[in-house]
């Protein structure tokens, strides 16, 4: 009879172990079989082969293992798959960005004997219109430009550029949009039958992100982070003339939109992205089924009084909530390329501007004068763009994917809420100033429930302080709700604005000019309160102050430094009084309890300082 107590050890890893082993097991087990254990012998040929079998088992079964982890992963596919897995999407190209500055001419025309810019002449430069380099490095403007409009998100200056005698003849119009290095590509892919979760790969080097997705008969198709996510954020351009909200501060209304026409991407290489699509088809598609007591468990094979049943709060029906795959049609995918370190062009070397994409905001004009503008529109970059260089190696990827899985993009701690109000794009509004906090017992709360309190503040069209409107509270509530943890409710509030001015005296050394000396402090003060260093509940630092004014060369002595009070609208400062007085305990200036921030509303006059004898 065989015996089946064998001692078979498991540990073995390499070729020495398996061989030692098998020596082992054959004079254990086969002592009268075979003992010629020599190096040239046939049965040492033979366990040296299964040694060498094992060996090469034991490897790939190690490098396999080590592939499922992230901290040991090598192999670019598995790395991409395992960030994927953890909410890190791979970049594989890195994008330059700089700001490209537009210019147009425009004629004057009088009214009650002024002349004014006759904006019947200005161009619409159309979002993607591209400008290159000499050595053909590409750009391109993702926002459209209206020299028409004017507002603080969008200002556009004018200058005069040309005179006939004393009156201005042509106008300089410009304004400035940020800028990347890229080049729009596109790719058509033909499906007939729809096919559960189907896929298509664009292979292409440096490929940023899909731009757009629509099929033949023109619908629009989304990008997801996941095929499970059935709301996307869509953006409706704000044009209701009667809506008392609507500002040019806001020209877009955010809105959560539900679609079934979706896709997925992610990279499987460097150089190959793939696109996924849903596993539903347009007729049997149930997303738009709203739940009820009559319909609840539909899809279930089962009878849906299943008491026991688990619901889905995603999938609340047991439809299809994986969106639909294409079928029948032709889709036409455009994708951005581009990138790379030889993307960061120097200041003024893009001027090679592709007119095709720009035209006359009005039809019917003067065809001499209009090709006159139209040749006078340029483009230029005077800053050097930044940011180009290659993607993600895989030890960035394995990093920045441990670093991301901590948060999974939720607004978890109070500096994420404030991060994420304040990366909200800017076509939805643009928050200033943002500050949140838990609120306190006297704050009169709207809902009984609220957690936080976030305090906002916008910008006027000079880039003072102003407080924000309900449209961008809005849109700025829309987009946080994608973020925010299921527990936290957020009341978006105005915070108070404090005006301020600054009177200061000083001692000037002998050999100094005094009003050399005195235009230097006040640009200092200027430079110290401008608005983009100053935060809400930020406290003024008298002490800090006197250094400030102490290091100009030429001060000898600071007599005084007085801060005041600005109120009142008919002055053009802020309705809210403030005690200064009462808010300075030892050389500190505080703001309120209620949530504030100071202002240096008109620095060219707030700011005033006199030079006194000694």
């Amino acid at each position: 009879m065989t015996p089946t107590n064998r001692d078979i050890k498991y540990i073995n890893r390499d070729f020495s172990q398996f061989r030692s082993r098998l020596i082992e097991y054959a004079k254990t087990y086969f002592p009268n079989t075979y003992n010629d254990f020599s190096p040239t012998s046939p049965g040492m040929m033979f366990i040296e082969q299964a040694s060498y079998v094992g060996d090469v088992l034991s490897f790939y079964l190690d490098n396999q293992f080590q592939e499922t982890f992230m901290q040991y992963a090598q192999q670019t596919n598995n790395v991409f798959e395992l960030a994927y897995m953890f909410g890190y999407k791979p970049k594989t190209t890195g994008v330059a960005q700089t700001k490209i500055t537009f210019y147009q001419q425009i004629p004057s025309k009088f009214s009650a004997s002024v002349a004014l810019p006759d904006f019947d002449y200005s161009l619409v430069v159309n979002e993607n219109t591209t400008i290159s380099s000499p050595n053909g490095t590409n750009f391109l403007i993702q926002d459209k430009i209206d020299f028409a409009v004017s507002s603080s998100l969008d200002p556009t200056e004018i200058s005069v550029y040309q005179t006939s005698g004393n009156a201005p003849q042509y106008f300089l119009l410009s304004k400035t949009r940020n800028a990347i290095s890229a080049t729009i590509k596109t790719a058509t892919f033909n499906f007939a039958t729809a096919q559960p979760f189907s896929t298509v790969n664009i292979q292409d080097n440096n490929i940023i992100k899909i731009l757009d997705v629509t099929d033949s008969d023109g619908n629009k198709w989304y990008e997801v982070d996941h095929l499970g996510q059935e709301m996307v954020l869509d953006t409706i351009k704000n044009t209701n003339i009667n809506d008392p909200n609507k500002t040019d501060n806001t020209p877009y209304l955010l809105k959560l939109k539900k679609v079934a026409t979706r896709f997925a991407t992610r990279f499987t290489s460097l150089s190959n992205l793939q696109i996924q699509f849903g596993s539903g088809t347009p007729e049997t598609i149930t997303e738009e089924i709203v739940p009820n007591p009559n319909n609840v468990g539909i899809g279930l094979s089962f009878n849906k009084d299943k008491l026991t049943a688990a619901y889905s709060p995603v999938n609340f029906l047991y439809t299809d909530t994986y969106g639909i795959s294409p079928s029948n049609t032709t889709l036409t995918v455009r994708y951005l390329s581009g990138g790379g370190v030889q993307s960061n062009v120097f200041a003024s070397q893009l001027n090679n501007l592709n007119k095709s994409n720009t035209k006359f905001s009005i039809l019917n004009l003067n065809p001499v004068t209009a090709n006159y503008v139209f040749d006078s529109l340029t483009a230029l970059n005077l800053e050097a763009a930044t940011g180009g260089k290659g993607g993600d190696t895989l030890e960035e990827v394995r990093q920045n994917s441990l670093s991301l899985i901590a948060s999974q993009q939720r607004s978890v701690t109070a500096d994420d809420y404030l991060i994420r109000a304040l990366s909200m794009p800017s076509d939805y509004g643009m928050a200033s100033k943002v500050y949140i906090e838990q609120p306190k017992l006297t704050d009169n709360q709207i809902s009984t429930i609220e957690t936080l309190n976030l305090y906002v503040l916008s910008l006027n069209s000079n880039g003072q302080l102003d407080y924000a409107g309900t449209t961008l509270k809005n849109n700025l509530r829309t987009y946080l709700s994608q973020y925010r943890m299921i527990g936290d409710n957020i009341e978006i509030k105005d915070a108070f604005i404090i005006n301020i001015g600054i009177d200061f005296e000083i001692i000037v050394l002998p050999e100094y000019n005094n009003n050399d000396v005195l235009i230097s402090c006040i640009t200092e003060l200027k430079n110290y309160f401008d608005l983009s260093k100053w935060q809400l509940n930020q406290p003024i630092m008298l002490k800090d102050l006197y250094i400030l004014l102490d290091k100009i060369k030429g001060v000898q002595t600071i007599k005084n430094i007085t801060i005041s009070n600005k109120s009142g609208t008919n002055s053009g400062y802020s309705i809210y009084a403030y005690d200064i007085l009462a808010a300075t305990q030892n050389n500190v200036i505080y703001p309120s309890l209620d949530t504030s921030i100071f202002e240096v509303r008109y620095p060219d006059t707030d700011i005033k300082g006199r030079v006194v004898p000694l």
